[in-house]
């Protein structure tokens, strides 16, 4: 389904073919110096040039050795919302690069970042979340968000942002999440991501699935999981969508590790979908569904059900990676064990 474009228009007074350009050694600092300006027009113009030439991870080296990022927190809370806009872009710019991402996180810039989660301007704000999300790609970045203390705050503008925002905040609590569940869960982060595993975009559904996951990896987080959302994951394994049903049977498989989960799972009728997943071949979710279909078989019921389907497991030994093979021996093992 469509859905509005957050637009990185800039306003048309600003032209940035107008910024002047500065070369040679003295063009950052020179910038740096532009930055601090009274005037709002020198400030933009900076901003506009300073856009183009932190794409150079070279640039982005020199820019942090000057002291460029103590600039940019300051103007992150300027009152002209085109400043917010381009000084939110550099530092996204510069977080896609190692040497920015880096910089960022030595530079407390996640926390001043903190502050434009409830800017007015969208664009400001979808900024804002792509520097988290990439920020939280690495463990140190991750590590970062946590103790900024912004795990709560995504979680609750889970509820209101626009989709795309939704996507970028849902990607960042995935990695946050694979570091530490713990605050999320105190959160109520799973009554939020419930609702997410129902959403019309397969995007957020995916996602959410995803987040779930993350948190079921955790020993306090599969119980949370099995109580509260193992029927819907189990109505996703015949989402239409690949990557739903792999996220969902991910998810899945870690809340069944539980004796409660492989109990609400068959109350769920789990059992007919995942063999349905393990018979195609080409789905991202068999070497998944293998192994949550074998938790299911450790319940006699389960095991009763799965001996008329070893057939299903049998063609897995077959499949040209061996992790799928190796799983679908072991299920076949546990299916077939008589005490």
């Amino acid at each position: 389904m469509a859905h509005a474009h957050i637009s990185a228009n800039l306003p048309p007074d600003i032209d940035p073919t107008k910024a002047p350009i500065a070369f040679g050694k003295r063009a950052l600092p020179k910038l740096n110096e532009e930055l601090q300006s009274p005037e709002l027009l020198t400030q933009q113009r900076a901003l506009m040039v300073l856009c183009d030439l932190v794409h150079d991870p070279e640039k982005i080296y020199q820019a942090i050795e000057i002291g460029f990022l103590d600039n940019l927190k300051t103007l992150l809370l300027h009152h002209d919302s085109t400043v917010r806009q381009k000084t939110t872009q550099i530092l996204y710019i510069m977080a896609i690069h190692n040497v920015g991402r880096q910089g960022l996180i030595q530079n407390g810039v996640i926390s001043a970042l903190a502050k434009l989660l409830d800017d007015t301007v969208d664009i400001c704000r979808k900024n804002t979340y792509q520097v988290f999300e990439m920020m939280a790609k690495l463990p140190e970045g991750a590590v970062g968000v946590l103790h900024a203390g912004l795990i709560p705050l995504l979680v609750f503008k889970l509820k209101t942002e626009p989709e795309e925002i939704q996507e970028l905040i849902l990607d960042t609590l995935s990695n946050c999440l694979r570091v530490d569940a713990s605050e999320a869960l105190a959160t109520g982060a799973i009554t939020v991501l419930k609702e997410k595993l129902t959403h019309s975009s397969v995007a957020i559904r995916s996602k959410a699935a995803r987040v779930l996951l993350e948190i079921g990896t955790h020993p306090e987080g599969k119980s949370t999981v099995c109580e509260e959302v193992i029927a819907v994951l189990v109505s996703l394994l015949e989402d239409t969508d690949p990557e739903v049903q792999a996220s969902a049977t991910g998810a899945l498989m870690f809340a069944t590790i539980k004796p409660q989960g492989r109990f609400l799972a068959l109350s769920a009728k789990a059992i007919p979908p995942l063999l349905k997943l393990v018979a195609e071949e080409t789905s991202k979710a068999r070497l998944s569904a293998i192994k949550t279909l074998t938790m299911l078989a450790e319940v006699p019921e389960g095991r009763r059900t799965l001996l008329h389907h070893t057939d299903t497991f049998q063609r897995c030994l077959n499949d040209p990676r061996e992790a799928v093979k190796r799983a679908a021996k072991i299920a076949i093992s546990v299916i077939q064990w008589k005490p």
